[in-house]
């Protein structure tokens, strides 16, 4: 009964915090559900974060007139999402908002298991997979928001599995609530180690009035470099006039827009008051965006003229290369205990740690990423727990055994 009764009093003190992160994070909880949904106003990370800064005033990047070159000042631009299909697959990268009761599934981690983020992860069974309804083998890029949480969770190269998990080649984990920094050379479900749903150009912020973030973008060839936000090169080029991964343009701000559309005019704003943040190696200056059977496909055309002579490179920074990645230490846990370590079937057991210089932490095959230092879980069968505690650093583990009887 002591037991129970413990039990009960943290499930309450875990209720507490998520109303209380739920506050914190402004309207997360107030997005509505389902895919495409609309976020009503909410912008992931906090305003401080890069991503939603406003680069207006910053100067230009001394090589800014040499990248642009290099890009080619000619490359027209490209919104990379739309209304309807091409060749049989969806316009866009879709995504989905999920309630905090969403089945959390494990996920089968490949080629860059080391860089991931391990499951479990709210993915239903029928997300919805990039390029869908034939998504081939393309980027495959799944996203899903937990609304009640405010988690991001990414997976690229995504496939379903009849186990009603997942397999993908990359995963990543997002706190939608702080600035996360996934560790110095590490990718994410994007090349560059971003997150890649708060770079989409979304319908429902066009049709409110504003895009109050950055958007993504990619060019063909990259610079075996990074600077921030980004933290992952993915080139052995290493010309200085190749753009980094991470870097930013910004539209003119003599760009005239007056003669754009109502909607088209939103998108350039953003242009110019945040910028595009360069993620991936694809086609010259595609913008991405989540497809919508509202977006106007003839209006988005109207894009199509504006080149990157039209656009400066904002000041970078630090340019990160092989030479000079940043180093430090990684996470450090002290304890990672369960109690009990032993139960029946049917109980549950409290894990619970202590981790200095972690970002973030996640619970696996159970709980998931977790702010706090406790975790119920209830196994079925005996079960080893592994704790994640990741920086920009690096990652430190540490395992705990419930044994069911």
């Amino acid at each position: 009964m002591r037991y129970l009764t413990k039990v009960s009093v943290i499930f309450g003190a875990l209720a507490a915090l998520s109303a209380t992160l739920q506050a914190q994070s402004g309207t997360c909880a107030g997005m509505s559900l389902g895919p495409g949904a609309s976020l009503n106003g909410f912008v992931p990370f906090p305003a401080t974060s890069l991503w939603n800064t406003d680069i207006s005033a910053t100067p230009v990047d001394p090589n800014s007139a040499n990248i642009i070159n290099y890009i080619g000042a000619s490359t027209t631009l490209h919104p990379d999402f739309g209304a309807g299909t091409f060749a049989g697959s969806t316009l866009g990268i879709p995504y989905q908002v999920e309630a905090g009761s969403q089945a959390k599934v494990l996920v089968k981690l490949r080629a860059y298991a080391s860089q991931s983020d391990p499951g479990p992860m709210p993915i239903p069974a029928n997300a919805l997979i990039e390029g869908y309804p034939n998504p081939g083998n393309g980027d495959r890029h799944v996203l899903a928001l937990d609304k009640d949480g405010c988690w991001l969770y990414e997976l690229y190269h995504a496939y379903s599995l009849k186990t009603g998990g997942w397999k993908a080649d990359s995963t990543a984990i997002w706190d939608m609530t702080i600035s996360e920094q996934r560790p110095y050379t590490w990718t994410s479900a994007d090349a560059a180690g971003l997150p890649i749903f708060v770079g989409l150009a979304r319908y429902d912020e066009v049709a409110a009035g504003a895009i109050n973030h950055a958007l993504r973008f990619t060019v063909p060839t990259t610079q075996q470099a990074f600077v921030a936000p980004a933290s992952h090169w993915a080139s052995s080029t290493t010309d200085q006039n190749a753009p980094p991964m991470g870097t930013r343009l910004r539209l003119k701000a003599s760009f005239d827009i007056s003669g754009f559309s109502t909607a088209n005019k939103v998108i350039l704003a953003a242009m110019k008051k945040y910028g595009l943040i360069l993620a991936d190696n694809g086609s010259g200056i595609f913008i991405s965006g989540a497809g919508d059977s509202r977006w106007n496909n003839n209006d988005l055309n109207n894009l199509k003229p504006i080149t990157a002579s039209d656009f400066d490179v904002v000041q970078m920074g630090t340019i990160y290369t092989p030479a000079n990645v940043p180093t430090g230490s990684s996470p450090s846990i002290g304890s990672f205990t369960a109690s009990p370590s032993t139960i029946s079937a049917g109980m549950s057991s409290m894990l619970s740690w202590t981790v200095t210089g972690a970002i973030y932490t996640i619970v696996s095959p159970d709980a998931g990423p977790v702010r706090g230092t406790v975790a119920i879980v209830t196994p079925a069968v005996t079960t080893t727990y592994t704790l994640y505690a990741t920086n920009q650093y690096g990652r430190t583990t540490k395992t705990v055994t419930v044994t069911v009887h």
